[in-house]
């Protein structure tokens, strides 16, 4: 029967870096939520914008993009429209222009051959083995997959269990916002590559372990950052990823093998064996 697990929270991001919506629904498909990293700005060289260059980019972190609408601190807002490709969405495009203090287009097409720039953390153990090669603090250009803005995985995953066991290595309580999670699952602990998780009539199967950079350090919605956070997870969580090598991980990524609707407070179950 496996292991029964329960849906706590529910989140889409449709921006990259860009805070998120709690939800009570939603559809997953085999790209994951409809709707998620849908979007992104785009600087004048067509990089793609992420807080992984906080010098840059952090205060995106305290933008909130939900129904369709980016709302800034200040209260202002724009609404969201669909560019297919031509050009930018102009009035959210100058609405983040004018917050981040430089000019941006926003776009829900992941260019060919997109980019964006990761800084190195300086924090010992937080370059993963296969960057190993890599200068801490410095910034470098990492490529991104196609189809929508992910970083790897379709689906964002974080347990309950496991995030209390890091705020006990960690000496406070974690808020699961600073890993941006889009499932956050009542579970004792983290399963192994390859477990099924089933709920409703979705089917997820367990990749790898999320590799961090920077961003859970940030602050979040306009919250404090938290760099001890890194030094934490490089001391207690390097952790193989794959077939890439090790690094400094917390959550995990899912590739989505029966799509359908899941449910805020909605009862599964996790197969270790699939």
């Amino acid at each position: 029967m496996g292991e029964p697990v329960r849906v706590v929270e529910l989140w889409r991001f449709p921006m990259k870096s860009a805070g998120g919506e709690r939800l009570d629904a939603a559809e997953i498909t085999a790209d994951g939520l409809v709707g998620d990293r849908r979007w992104a700005c785009l600087d004048e060289d067509g990089v793609v914008v992420s807080a992984k260059q906080p010098r840059l980019w952090e205060r995106l972190l305290r933008v909130t993009v939900a129904g369709g609408t980016v709302r800034l601190p200040d209260g202002r807002t724009a609404a969201l429209a669909a560019t297919d490709g031509a050009g930018g969405d102009t009035d959210a495009g100058a609405l983040l222009s004018s917050w981040l203090g430089r000019r941006v287009t926003v776009t829900d097409v992941v260019p060919d051959g997109a980019v964006l720039h990761r800084f190195w953390p300086r924090e010992p153990g937080m370059i993963p083995t296969w960057a190993a090669g890599a200068e801490a603090g410095s910034d470098v250009l990492s490529v991104i997959g196609s189809g929508r803005f992910h970083d790897f995985g379709a689906v964002h995953v974080v347990t309950t269990g496991a995030l209390a066991r890091l705020g006990e290595v960690h000496g406070a309580a974690v808020d699961h916002r600073r890993f941006r999670p889009n499932l956050l699952l009542d579970l004792p602990g983290d399963p192994a590559p390859g477990g099924v998780v089933e709920i409703g009539g979705v089917r997820l199967r367990v990749l790898v372990p999320t590799p961090r950079c920077v961003v859970p350090s940030l602050g979040h919605g306009g919250g404090a950052g938290d760099t001890g956070l890194l030094r934490t997870l490089a001391r207690h969580y390097r952790m193989p990823v794959g077939d890439f090598g090790t690094a400094a991980c917390f959550g995990w990524y899912a590739t989505v093998e029966r799509p359908g609707r899941v449910e805020a407070g909605q009862a599964g179950r996790i197969e270790i064996d699939g």
